[in-house]
């Protein structure tokens, strides 16, 4: 049946190459394809290694060389390493509004994967093998990642690429197809209920297709086909790539040869990428009833049900989820008060959007200092084309919020022991437009037409970093990009309030979709546009987003408390501050954080410039 799927998916001269998958259809016409000649092509790229138990330390491998390899074919990447569930849901989030405008979407997983019942779940670095409820109840099930996917959009083509097993370690796994979406391919690394296989360097199937996107005038199709004739190869037919597909008007053609793997891209590790439970069958199940037993979760149960829907606690747990529900409706509701029930969904996802109501009292943050009393100095201008600057004092303060969202726990005492300036506004497009004239930096894509008045956006923070080096070289000043605690102590001007102006939203402090006029959906207003905070600076909340220097992390555990930039090695995914123009209210706190890939360009993306001023 594999060998059927892959053969129907190798087309004549319709098909498109990777380098051409602008094409929205297979079969589409001359008058399609000229319609839509720059269609976009984005990419969600997730690698999970870094498990407490199995690790796979070829995911990271895996998605960055894919990474590169998409990005060379003209893919906007979002690469993640390491996901939690609440972390990979938050990215699909992200991936699906991404897509509004269009285009091609791809999404590639490396990790551990299994089947249950009729679902593949795909799991988060969080989602532990031997704790059975945690690993039903925290995999990411393939529908939603396709559902992420589904919405029509213009130039539609989904293609999903997953380099993980198929085993089932509940032995329950169904027939039941999965519901594909229209213009969708989905290729599997190992057929259902199969296990994948990892190399000397990357997953067996990984390393296959990484080398068939290589070859001159090979399609996308003819890429999965030749990598999975490569890795039944190097398996010995133990391992079999499989593909689903809902594109219309397949026709047969022998499967192609003439792909081979290295002996260093051979199978390493057969059973590499699966949950194998370290009991036996009838073990695990005991293991799994025992950890829900006690429980008054009804979702507990019908996860139990779901693994074993003939199990030997069936009938107990089945009259356990009817005794609950009659004896309390309300168990699974969260503990946390929700979001207004009116209140808009976000524009870009958070796992806890902050509440519009008041504020956790000031006990809640620890050893919360006094305001600080400083004050901002005057305007720098350190060139005629340069970003005009404010001097800020050293000072204290409390950076994050511990009632807010889990990215910004916890609250913590902060010291910005040298003076630094900052630039009043965000740059400009007219600023950006003279580094791009001057030939230091690259054009901002679609940026052509809009004000010189207006943020510079669709800039990535690769981007960023070639406006600082261009402008430190023609100032002769250290430039740089705000750290992140630099940017919060900027951004409150000596306040402690969830905003500059107070604990609650006010119109036109802010440039939002809820924070009154001038607003737009198209884009920003003028830099200036909204009054300045305490120390001066305009369109510290909202307006763009704005990129400063560290690295992302979770959460504020570790952070450095002297203000410097919390940086990794080898780090792609940096924060963001501020919130847009095209956020609500409940991104204009000072304390809103957010990520994204560092290369990535995005038109809510923007920053403002930093140096020391000692």
């Amino acid at each position: 049946m594999w060998r059927k799927l892959l053969i129907a998916l190798l087309f004549g001269a319709a098909c498109c190459s990777w380098a051409e998958a602008d094409v929205p259809t297979y079969r589409a016409s001359k008058a399609l394809a000229q319609t839509h000649p720059e269609v976009r092509r984005i990419a969600l790229v997730i690698g999970n290694g870094n498990y407490e138990e199995d690790p796979l330390p070829n995911a990271h491998n895996d998605a960055l060389a894919m990474s590169e390899a998409l990005r060379a074919r003209g893919f906007e990447v979002m690469r993640y390493e390491n996901l939690s569930g609440a972390q990979m849901r938050e990215a699909l989030l992200a991936f699906k509004r991404r897509l509004d405008d269009g285009g091609v979407a791809l999404f590639y997983f490396s990790g551990h994967g299994f089947r249950v019942a009729d679902r593949t779940l795909l799991r988060p670095v969080d989602a532990d093998s031997r704790a059975p409820r945690d690993l039903l109840r925290g995999g990411i099930d393939l529908q939603s990642v396709l559902e992420s996917m589904s919405a029509p959009r213009q130039a539609k083509l989904n293609l999903v690429v997953l380099d993980t097993c198929m085993n089932e370690p509940f032995g329950t796994a169904s027939s039941a197809s999965l519901r594909v979406p229209e213009q969708t391919t989905i290729a599997y690394a190992a057929a259902p209920g199969a296990f994948a296989a990892d190399g000397a360097h990357h997953g067996l199937f990984t390393g296959a297709l990484l080398k068939a996107m290589t070859l001159p005038r090979t399609t996308i199709e003819q890429s999965f086909a030749l990598a999975a004739g490569a890795v039944q190869e190097a398996s010995g037919g133990q391992q079999r790539p499989w593909l689903s597909s809902s594109l219309p008007g397949f026709t047969s053609s022998p499967l192609l040869a003439g792909l081979s793997l290295d002996a260093d891209e051979s199978v390493h590790t057969l059973r590499s990428r699966g949950v194998i439970p370290k009991d036996s069958a009838e073990q695990y199940e005991l293991t799994f009833w025992d950890s829900i037993k006690d429980s008054n979760h009804v979702a507990d149960y019908e996860a139990y049900l779901q693994a074993y829907p003939n199990g030997r606690f069936a009938a107990l747990a089945k009259a356990r989820i009817e005794r609950l529900r009659k004896a309390a409706p309300k168990t699974e509701a969260p503990a946390a008060t929700p979001a207004p029930a009116a209140k808009a969904p976000p524009e870009r996802p958070r796992p806890t959007p902050p509440a519009a109501a008041k504020p956790a009292p000031p006990a809640a943050a620890p050893e919360r200092p006094a305001p600080s009393t400083a004050k901002a100095g005057g305007t720098i201008k350190d060139c005629p084309t340069c970003p005009d600057m404010v001097a800020l004092p050293a000072g204290d303060f409390t950076m994050g919020s511990n009632a807010s969202d889990p990215s910004e726990k916890p609250a913590h005492h902060v010291s910005i022991a040298t003076p630094f300036a900052i630039s009043k506004y965000e740059v400009t497009v007219a600023q950006w437009d003279a580094c791009v004239e001057a030939g230091g930096c690259q054009p901002s894509p679609n940026g052509s037409g809009r004000p010189k008045n207006t943020p510079a956006r669709d800039i990535s923070w690769d981007d960023a970093q070639q406006y600082v080096k261009w402008l430190a070289k023609l100032s002769g000043k250290p430039y740089r990009l705000p750290t992140e605690a630099e940017w919060e102590y900027a951004a409150r001007g000596g306040t402690t309030t969830r905003f500059w102006w107070g604990n609650q939203m006010q119109t036109g402090k802010a440039n939002c979709k809820d924070c009154g006029e001038p607003w737009q959906q198209e884009g920003p207003a003028p830099v200036g546009s909204f009054a300045a905070n305490p120390f001066g600076l305009h369109d510290m909340n909202g307006s763009v987003w704005e990129w400063v220097s560290d690295c992302w992390h979770n959460n504020y555990k570790g952070a450095p408390a002297d203000g410097r930039s919390w940086d990794d090695a080898h780090c792609r995914v940096r924060v963001i501050r501020g919130g847009s123009w095209r956020e609500g209210a409940s991104y204009m706190p000072t304390t809103t954080r957010f990520k994204y890939d560092a290369s990535v360009r995005y038109s809510q993306n923007g920053f403002r410039v930093a140096r020391d001023n000692k």
